[in-house]
């Protein structure tokens, strides 16, 4: 039995194998173009952490952050301790330290930035503070609204986690 081949036959396997090779290209320029894009994400992801942690290293802001870690009295009434117009540098330092890890903590919420860079690099602060302030916090919250600091306290929940994950004989 002999198969003839005809210009019809020739012509149509020819279309076939050029539809495969079309298919697979387009499936190998798919995943390299993903590729890129994830690999264009955690550059971008990095450069932000890295605008984050350059203002966190700054001498103003260590300053602030050693202020709140070791020397802080949190005071027991929020609005007495808010009205004195001795303590207004120090109440702009709080929030300014707060509403910073508060901003980290909404792009660490909405994907923005890699959980663990912070934790490699800030951790020891960001958990320290907050323990040290949580109680003091309640106090705002009673004043300003149960939000107040929600995200610096996702943010410290987060790293603790992640902290206590990677040092569990250091847990608490």
């Amino acid at each position: 039995m002999m198969v003839e081949f005809t210009y019809q036959m020739v012509l149509s396997t020819l279309q076939t194998a050029g539809i495969l090779v079309g298919i697979i290209y387009y499936i190998i320029t798919l995943q390299n173009t993903r590729k890129n894009q994830q690999m264009q994400l955690e550059t971008r992801q990095a450069q932000l952490f890295m605008q984050l942690y350059q203002q966190f290293c700054g001498k103003e802001f260590v300053d602030q952050m050693n202020i709140i870690r070791f020397r802080w009295k949190f005071p027991t009434d929020f609005n007495e301790w808010l009205m004195s117009s001795e303590t207004t540098e120090e109440v702009n330092r709080l929030f300014s330290t707060i509403y910073y890890f508060e901003g980290l903590g909404v792009l660490l919420k909405r994907g923005l930035i890699n959980a663990e860079f912070i934790d490699d690099l800030m951790s020891a602060q960001i958990i320290s503070i907050w323990e040290r302030m949580e109680p003091f916090m309640t106090l705002v919250r009673s004043q300003l609204g149960p939000t107040a600091g929600e995200y610096y306290e996702y943010l410290y929940n987060e790293i603790k986690a992640i902290y206590d994950k990677e040092h569990p004989e250091l847990a608490t």
